[in-house]
Protein backbone atom coordinates (compact mmCIF):
# COMPACT_ATOMS: atom_id res chain seq x y z
CA UNK A 1 0.00 0.00 0.00
CA UNK A 2 2.83 2.38 0.89
CA UNK A 3 4.54 1.74 -2.45
CA UNK A 4 1.25 2.39 -4.25
CA UNK A 5 0.78 5.73 -2.49
CA UNK A 6 4.39 6.68 -3.21
CA UNK A 7 3.90 6.03 -6.93
CA UNK A 8 0.66 8.03 -7.00
CA UNK A 9 2.29 10.89 -5.10
CA UNK A 10 5.35 10.94 -7.34
CA UNK A 11 3.22 10.76 -10.48
CA UNK A 12 1.02 13.59 -9.23
CA UNK A 13 3.98 15.83 -8.43
CA UNK A 14 5.51 15.17 -11.85
CA UNK A 15 2.20 16.01 -13.53
CA UNK A 16 1.71 19.18 -11.48
CA UNK A 17 5.28 20.27 -12.16
CA UNK A 18 5.02 19.58 -15.90
CA UNK A 19 1.83 21.59 -16.27
CA UNK A 20 3.13 24.43 -14.06
CA UNK A 21 6.36 24.66 -16.07
CA UNK A 22 4.39 24.76 -19.32
CA UNK A 23 2.13 27.51 -17.98
CA UNK A 24 5.12 29.59 -16.87
CA UNK A 25 6.66 29.15 -20.32
CA UNK A 26 3.48 30.42 -21.97
CA UNK A 27 3.30 33.41 -19.62
CA UNK A 28 6.93 34.25 -20.39
CA UNK A 29 6.08 34.20 -24.11
CA UNK A 30 3.24 36.65 -23.48
CA UNK A 31 5.52 38.94 -21.47
CA UNK A 32 8.18 38.80 -24.19
CA UNK A 33 5.69 40.01 -26.81
CA UNK A 34 4.41 42.78 -24.53
CA UNK A 35 8.00 43.78 -23.76
CA UNK A 36 8.79 43.91 -27.48
CA UNK A 37 5.87 46.28 -28.05
CA UNK A 38 6.93 48.36 -25.06
CA UNK A 39 10.36 48.72 -26.67
CA UNK A 40 8.79 49.88 -29.92
CA UNK A 41 6.66 52.38 -28.02
CA UNK A 42 9.79 53.71 -26.34
CA UNK A 43 11.41 54.12 -29.77
CA UNK A 44 8.38 56.08 -30.95
CA UNK A 45 8.57 58.44 -27.97
CA UNK A 46 12.26 59.07 -28.69
CA UNK A 47 11.37 59.82 -32.31
CA UNK A 48 8.65 62.21 -31.14
CA UNK A 49 11.15 63.98 -28.86
CA UNK A 50 13.33 64.51 -31.93
CA UNK A 51 10.45 66.03 -33.86
CA UNK A 52 9.59 63.03 -36.02
CA UNK A 53 5.87 62.38 -36.62
CA UNK A 54 4.31 59.24 -35.13
CA UNK A 55 2.02 57.13 -37.28
CA UNK A 56 -1.28 56.71 -35.34
CA UNK A 57 -2.03 53.51 -37.27
CA UNK A 58 1.13 51.87 -35.93
CA UNK A 59 0.28 52.92 -32.38
CA UNK A 60 -3.19 51.46 -32.80
CA UNK A 61 -1.69 48.22 -34.10
CA UNK A 62 0.66 48.01 -31.11
CA UNK A 63 -2.17 48.65 -28.66
CA UNK A 64 -4.20 45.91 -30.33
CA UNK A 65 -1.26 43.49 -30.09
CA UNK A 66 -0.75 44.22 -26.38
CA UNK A 67 -4.47 43.85 -25.67
CA UNK A 68 -4.48 40.49 -27.45
CA UNK A 69 -1.61 39.24 -25.29
CA UNK A 70 -3.31 40.47 -22.11
CA UNK A 71 -6.41 38.49 -23.07
CA UNK A 72 -4.21 35.48 -23.81
CA UNK A 73 -2.51 35.79 -20.41
CA UNK A 74 -5.89 36.10 -18.70
CA UNK A 75 -6.97 32.81 -20.29
CA UNK A 76 -3.73 31.08 -19.30
CA UNK A 77 -3.98 32.24 -15.69
CA UNK A 78 -7.67 31.31 -15.58
CA UNK A 79 -6.80 27.76 -16.64
CA UNK A 80 -3.95 27.67 -14.13
CA UNK A 81 -6.37 28.71 -11.38
CA UNK A 82 -8.85 25.99 -12.31
CA UNK A 83 -6.06 23.42 -12.44
CA UNK A 84 -4.74 24.46 -9.01
CA UNK A 85 -8.22 24.11 -7.50
CA UNK A 86 -8.51 20.54 -8.80
CA UNK A 87 -6.76 19.41 -5.61
CA UNK A 88 -9.16 21.24 -3.27
CA UNK A 89 -11.43 18.24 -2.69
CA UNK A 90 -10.60 14.56 -2.65
CA UNK A 91 -13.94 13.50 -4.12
CA UNK A 92 -16.43 15.83 -5.75
CA UNK A 93 -18.79 16.11 -8.70
CA UNK A 94 -17.07 17.03 -11.96
CA UNK A 95 -18.33 18.04 -15.37
CA UNK A 96 -16.37 15.80 -17.73
CA UNK A 97 -16.66 18.17 -20.70
CA UNK A 98 -15.14 21.02 -18.68
CA UNK A 99 -12.41 18.73 -17.35
CA UNK A 100 -11.51 17.45 -20.82
CA UNK A 101 -11.50 20.94 -22.32
CA UNK A 102 -9.30 22.22 -19.50
CA UNK A 103 -6.84 19.36 -19.93
CA UNK A 104 -6.60 19.92 -23.68
CA UNK A 105 -6.01 23.64 -23.11
CA UNK A 106 -3.32 22.96 -20.50
CA UNK A 107 -1.53 20.45 -22.72
CA UNK A 108 -1.98 22.25 -26.06
CA UNK A 109 1.67 23.31 -26.03
CA UNK A 110 2.82 19.68 -25.77
CA UNK A 111 0.56 18.70 -28.66
CA UNK A 112 1.89 21.60 -30.73
CA UNK A 113 5.49 20.59 -30.00
CA UNK A 114 4.69 17.14 -31.43
CA UNK A 115 2.60 18.62 -34.27
CA UNK A 116 -0.36 16.50 -33.15
CA UNK A 117 -3.94 17.71 -33.60
CA UNK A 118 -6.35 16.67 -30.84
CA UNK A 119 -10.07 16.52 -31.66
CA UNK A 120 -12.62 16.26 -28.84
CA UNK A 121 -16.10 14.81 -29.36
CA UNK A 122 -18.54 15.29 -26.49
CA UNK A 123 -22.10 14.01 -26.04
CA UNK A 124 -24.91 16.53 -26.36
CA UNK A 125 -25.93 16.28 -22.71
CA UNK A 126 -23.58 17.19 -19.82
CA UNK A 127 -21.77 14.26 -18.20
CA UNK A 128 -21.30 14.72 -14.45
CA UNK A 129 -20.15 12.19 -11.89
CA UNK A 130 -18.32 11.75 -8.59
CA UNK A 131 -14.56 11.32 -8.77
CA UNK A 132 -11.19 12.71 -7.68
CA UNK A 133 -10.55 15.65 -10.05
CA UNK A 134 -6.76 15.86 -9.86
CA UNK A 135 -6.20 12.11 -10.18
CA UNK A 136 -8.64 12.04 -13.09
CA UNK A 137 -6.77 14.79 -14.92
CA UNK A 138 -3.47 13.04 -14.21
CA UNK A 139 -4.75 9.76 -15.67
CA UNK A 140 -6.29 11.51 -18.67
CA UNK A 141 -2.96 13.22 -19.35
CA UNK A 142 -1.06 9.91 -19.21
CA UNK A 143 -3.53 8.42 -21.70
CA UNK A 144 -3.31 11.51 -23.91
CA UNK A 145 0.48 11.51 -23.74
CA UNK A 146 0.56 7.86 -24.83
CA UNK A 147 -1.96 8.57 -27.59
CA UNK A 148 0.13 11.41 -28.98
CA UNK A 149 3.15 9.09 -29.05
CA UNK A 150 1.03 6.50 -30.88
CA UNK A 151 -0.58 8.91 -33.36
CA UNK A 152 1.71 7.78 -36.18
CA UNK A 153 2.28 9.76 -39.36
CA UNK A 154 -1.28 11.11 -39.34
CA UNK A 155 -0.45 13.22 -36.27
CA UNK A 156 -4.09 13.38 -35.32
CA UNK A 157 -6.07 11.74 -32.53
CA UNK A 158 -9.72 11.78 -31.50
CA UNK A 159 -11.07 11.78 -27.96
CA UNK A 160 -14.64 10.52 -27.88
CA UNK A 161 -16.70 10.69 -24.69
CA UNK A 162 -19.56 8.20 -24.33
CA UNK A 163 -21.94 7.79 -21.40
CA UNK A 164 -23.52 4.54 -20.25
CA UNK A 165 -25.90 3.88 -17.37
CA UNK A 166 -23.24 3.30 -14.72
CA UNK A 167 -20.03 4.51 -16.29
CA UNK A 168 -18.34 6.91 -18.66
CA UNK A 169 -16.16 5.74 -21.52
CA UNK A 170 -13.42 7.85 -23.09
CA UNK A 171 -12.00 6.50 -26.34
CA UNK A 172 -8.62 7.70 -27.56
CA UNK A 173 -8.92 6.90 -31.26
CA UNK A 174 -6.87 6.96 -34.49
CA UNK A 175 -3.70 5.64 -32.87
CA UNK A 176 -2.15 4.56 -36.14
CA UNK A 177 1.33 4.36 -34.64
CA UNK A 178 0.66 1.80 -31.90
CA UNK A 179 3.67 -0.53 -31.68
CA UNK A 180 4.71 -3.46 -29.50
CA UNK A 181 7.42 -1.29 -27.96
CA UNK A 182 4.85 1.30 -26.86
CA UNK A 183 2.52 -1.36 -25.49
CA UNK A 184 5.30 -2.86 -23.39
CA UNK A 185 5.48 0.38 -21.40
CA UNK A 186 1.75 1.18 -21.25
CA UNK A 187 -0.05 0.96 -18.95
CA UNK A 188 2.77 1.28 -16.44
CA UNK A 189 2.54 1.25 -12.64
CA UNK A 190 1.61 4.94 -12.79
CA UNK A 191 -1.54 4.31 -14.80
CA UNK A 192 -2.40 1.10 -12.93
CA UNK A 193 -2.31 2.77 -9.52
CA UNK A 194 -4.38 5.73 -10.68
CA UNK A 195 -6.88 3.33 -12.23
CA UNK A 196 -7.21 1.57 -8.87
CA UNK A 197 -7.78 4.82 -6.98
CA UNK A 198 -10.36 6.03 -9.51
CA UNK A 199 -12.07 2.62 -9.73
CA UNK A 200 -11.48 2.72 -13.47
CA UNK A 201 -10.44 0.31 -16.21
CA UNK A 202 -8.16 0.75 -19.19
CA UNK A 203 -7.94 -1.39 -22.30
CA UNK A 204 -5.65 -1.03 -25.29
CA UNK A 205 -7.12 -2.31 -28.55
CA UNK A 206 -4.35 -2.38 -31.19
CA UNK A 207 -6.65 -3.77 -33.88
CA UNK A 208 -9.04 -0.84 -33.47
CA UNK A 209 -6.15 1.59 -33.01
CA UNK A 210 -7.54 2.96 -29.77
CA UNK A 211 -7.30 3.11 -26.00
CA UNK A 212 -10.50 2.91 -23.98
CA UNK A 213 -10.78 4.37 -20.47
CA UNK A 214 -13.84 3.43 -18.41
CA UNK A 215 -14.71 5.49 -15.34
CA UNK A 216 -17.23 4.72 -12.62
CA UNK A 217 -19.92 7.38 -12.21
CA UNK A 218 -19.83 7.15 -8.42
CA UNK A 219 -16.45 6.43 -6.93
CA UNK A 220 -17.85 6.57 -3.38
CA UNK A 221 -20.26 3.70 -3.95
CA UNK A 222 -17.60 1.57 -5.63
CA UNK A 223 -15.04 2.12 -2.87
CA UNK A 224 -17.57 1.30 -0.13
CA UNK A 225 -18.60 -2.05 -1.61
Amino acid sequence: MRAKLDIIGETGLQFYGKISASISHEIKNVLAIINENAGLLEDFTLMADQGHPIDPARLKMMAKAVKKQIERADGIIGNMNRFAHSIDQTITTVDLAQTMELLIALTARFAAMRAVKVDLQLPQNPVTFQTTPFFLMNLLWLCLDFSMSASGDAKRIELVVEETENSVRIRFKRLAGVTEALLEAFPSDREKNLLAVLVAALTVEPERKEVVLRLSKNIDNELNR
